[in-house]
């Protein structure tokens, strides 16, 4: 899921808009994305004490109330049309793990989950992720398991060092092109903290990467990959639209569901080889 490009550069009281308006008219209800009418925003802002004016004068809708609308409708139907459809459950994970990793001599790690028993198995996800990567980089380093803070450096220097250690990293966490964080819960049965969670944790991860490259000019590309269709669309729906948010408010750069990692990490590879090359170059 790439962000749609209206959306992007939008001030930050949109966004606080888009918040409190989705706190209080709901994100999904009967299994449908919420998509708030002019009438429902104005009665949510009296209703938390803010000033409606801002959405509605003497009867009419502002332009604000409008760009309102439009987000929220887009929200409601790429999630509805476009992610619901790619996100997989445990056996056809299972499956398009089981598929891809046959069709090329991969080296790369593949992680086992952490699940007990019958669950024991391939991180189908993860491993997806590490395949593809593999797979389009060719001889190109990649940390596939990074087992330290990402460090962005000047002068030999560290110029910033994240505050968490993320899924992936190419070439490697110094100095980045690429990182990733993989969000799979095949066999979570409840919607708990863990998982809500891993959102707000991108979220920070995004904010750090914008902080970067807002003051330091320098730029690092970010993704999000999620799967597991109980999770995220069953139980977990008011989490796809705060992920669809961080999309649009800059924190990510793309968010793959499911399917998807198959479907545009080939061409997500390609951008990051393009762009080592041009690194090697300059330097």
């Amino acid at each position: 899921m790439k962000p749609i490009p209206r959306f992007l550069n939008k001030p930050k009281h949109f966004w606080a808009s888009v918040r409190s308006l989705s706190q209080q008219v709901g994100y999904s209800k009967k299994g449908a994305i919420v998509i708030p009418t002019i009438e429902q925003m104005a009665k949510a802002f009296e209703a938390l004490g803010l000033d409606s004016r801002s959405l509605v004068v003497t009867g009419k809708p502002t332009k604000f109330a409008n760009d309102l609308t439009d987000y929220f409708t887009e929200r409601s139907h790429v999630l509805m049309n476009e992610v619901k459809p790619k996100l997989l459950n445990a056996e056809q994970a299972k499956a398009l793990f089981e598929e891809t990793k046959a069709d090329f001599p991969h080296t790369c790690p593949i992680p086992m989950n952490k699940q007990k028993g019958d669950k024991r198995a391939a991180a189908f996800l993860t491993a997806l992720v590490n395949m593809m990567v593999e797979r389009h980089i060719g001889n190109l380093p990649c940390d596939y398991d990074p087992r330290e803070l990402t460090t962005i450096t000047k002068d030999g220097v560290p110029l910033r060092t994240l505050a968490r250690r993320l899924d992936g990293a190419f070439p490697s966490t110094v100095n980045p092109i690429a990182v990733w964080e993989i969000k799979e819960y095949y066999y979570t049965t409840t919607f708990g903290s863990r998982v809500s969670g891993g959102v707000y944790e991108t979220l920070l991860d995004g904010m750090e990467i914008e902080e970067l490259s807002e003051y330091e000019g320098v730029g690092v590309k970010h993704y999000l990959i999620a799967d597991a269709y109980l999770t995220w669309w069953t139980m977990g729906k008011p989490y796809l639209c705060r992920m669809f948010d961080s999309l649009h408010m800059g924190y990510a750069d793309e968010i793959l569901f499911g399917r998807e990692v198959v479907e545009e990490m080939p061409r997500i590879v390609e951008e990051w080889v393009e762009l080592y090359k041009q690194r090697q170059l300059a330097t």
